[in-house]
């Protein structure tokens, strides 16, 4: 399958992974806050550094698709983004979606726990209180 196929699906994937963990993390606050967390994971740049810090951990099927994600060309990069930071976020995307495609999620959730795990979490100055509806 195309990497970049592979990659629209991982990036979906990925996707919820994070939802999943920023709700987990977090609980009950505002769907803005919860967004704002989310898109803090779901970066080019974040995502970049999740490539790094998974390659040593990958098998080697699983470095192969990765790396094929990275190198696979894409019709355009955002504004925003990095050209090396945008294609390793496609090679992440592509190993989450050849993960999801061969019935490994269980390996997907711990590959994104090992990425948590390395601190690569948001950095953020101030958490909502649900309490009080204010930061703290």
């Amino acid at each position: 399958m195309s990497p970049l196929t592979l990659a629209f699906l991982g990036d979906g994937v990925y996707e919820l992974l994070v939802r999943s963990h920023v709700v987990t993390a977090h609980g009950s606050m505002p769907a803005k806050k919860l967004h704002q967390q989310s898109v803090e994971m779901v970066r080019a740049s974040y995502q970049a550094t999740v490539y790094d810090c998974l390659a040593p951990v990958l098998s080697e099927r699983e470095l192969e698709v990765m790396k094929r994600g990275r190198n696979a060309s894409s019709a355009s990069v955002p504004k925003h983004a990095d050209l090396m930071a945008y294609r390793k976020a496609t090679g992440v995307e592509a190993l989450f979606g050849y993960l999801y495609l061969n019935g490994e999620a269980p390996r997907a959730e711990e590959l994104f726990r090992l990425a948590l795990a390395a601190g690569e979490g948001p950095k953020t100055e101030k958490t909502f209180d649900s309490r009080t509806g204010g930061t703290l």
